[in-house]
């Protein structure tokens, strides 16, 4: 039997009876990604309108983590900061002085360093009226979102993207997590940044592969999603590889809006199904950076499980003939490398490594095994069985020289 809450208030039931009493409700996420240039220069006030939008009666308490890959990009920042929070001390108060993170898969391997940063938080008085700003690749925006998530259950975070990946995919994204157990991305919370900015000056620094390998997840959701958008790539790749300006900002800007459309109206932002469409190309990828102990930047393995599921969708008859030499040419263009050592590499009874990640991929979800091949540039297709010896056969071709 069941009743709603309000019916609940009644007599006291009978020993033994069931009754069954559904709390519904639901809670709206909304926040803004903002694409703009030099946010700490004291005239640009977007994170200022970012930190003082939810009002209240007190100044914010803010405080600010840094990637070290961008402190050594832009030695100054750090100063930057500080210069902008004094312009702005009326919106409001820096309470701890700006700290730099190690960037990179490091900083989410070790765990030391997300009790550390928690012990900051709490060291400086920030609370849930509070706003913690990760400024940084992925990775240090995958850690410090986890770190203000689990403080205090919830500490409002603003990322501030300083990669191409990272601006056009996982940073604007509701995902947080660290690694454990030699898994990726094992620990983690679902929980939407209270704002994203997302500022080209950063790219603009960016050392050359960072800026490709960011480029691998444009490839990505323009298979499953925009077939024109893919057409679009091909004829920039020349301008995309020379990293051009105009290009590269219009591509960050359109994977970005893919991205968020997707968890918008795919129906399932926190990833509660089996289907992660996200993630095409993506279970070799995460099994191809541990074997690699991290040397492949995660949109360097991208590419090269975008490029292998493409050729699986061909040789399992999903995907004309043809589609994969184009998504390969695409990548290769772009100047990707898609075979590596690690793809290649044999466990004791003489199986790919590689091919752990199929399970590894559904234990991370649980449930179904669910993988996004395509059945056309643009359109992803959900299968729950891959053949091994198809894979196997797609590695193959991976390692084979493609005719010109």
């Amino acid at each position: 039997m069941s009743s709603t809450i309000s019916d609940a208030l009644e007599k006291f039931e009978a020993p033994g009876q069931i009754r069954t009493y559904y709390q519904r409700f639901s809670v709206p996420y909304e926040y803004p990604v903002l694409f703009t240039r030099d946010i700490f220069s004291p005239g640009n006030t977007a994170l200022r309108e970012c930190i003082t939008s939810n009002g209240g009666p007190n100044k914010p308490r803010v405080t600010f983590f840094i990637d070290s890959g961008v402190e050594q990009q832009m030695p100054d920042i750090a100063r930057r900061i500080s210069n902008y929070a004094l312009a702005h001390t009326d919106a409001f108060d820096l309470v701890h002085p700006v700290e730099c993170v190690d960037g990179g898969e490091i900083c989410k391997n070790d765990t030391t360093i997300v009790e550390t940063l928690q012990r900051r938080l709490v060291d400086a008085g920030i609370d849930r009226h509070s706003y913690v700003v990760g400024i940084g690749g992925g990775a240090v925006l995958d850690l410090i979102g986890y770190v203000a998530a689990t403080t205090h259950r919830g500490i409002r975070h603003i990322r501030v993207p300083t990669t191409v990946l990272a601006q056009n995919d996982s940073g604007v994204g509701v995902k947080n997590g660290v690694n454990a157990f030699s898994v990726k991305n094992l620990l983690g919370t679902f929980q939407p940044p209270s704002a994203v900015i997302n500022d080209s000056a950063f790219i603009d620094v960016l050392p050359g592969r960072d800026k490709r390998a960011g480029m691998a997840e444009a490839v990505k959701v323009a298979l499953i999603r925009d077939g024109e958008f893919f057409k679009w790539l091909e004829d920039q790749a020349g301008a995309l590889a020379l990293f051009q300006s105009e290009p590269l900002d219009r591509l960050i800007r359109h994977c970005a809006m893919l991205h968020m459309r997707q968890i918008a109206q795919g129906g399932d932002p926190f990833e509660r199904g089996n289907a992660r469409p996200l993630d095409f190309g993506h279970w070799a990828a995460h099994k191809l950076e541990t074997l690699s102990n991290y040397t492949l930047r995660h949109g360097e393995a991208v590419a090269i499980g975008i490029a292998l599921d493409t050729r699986y969708s061909v040789i399992s008859g999903l995907l004309p003939e043809g589609d994969d030499i184009r998504v390969r040419r695409l990548l290769e263009q772009l100047g990707f490398t898609l075979w590596h050592e690690a793809a290649g590499e044999k466990n004791a009874s003489g199986g790919l490594k590689v091919l752990d990640g199929l399970e590894e991929f559904r234990a991370h979800l649980g449930g179904e095994l669910s993988i996004t091949l395509l059945s056309a540039i643009g359109v992803g297709v959900e299968v729950h069985t891959m053949d091994p010896k198809l894979i196997v056969e797609a590695i193959d071709w991976l390692r084979e020289e493609m005719p010109a």
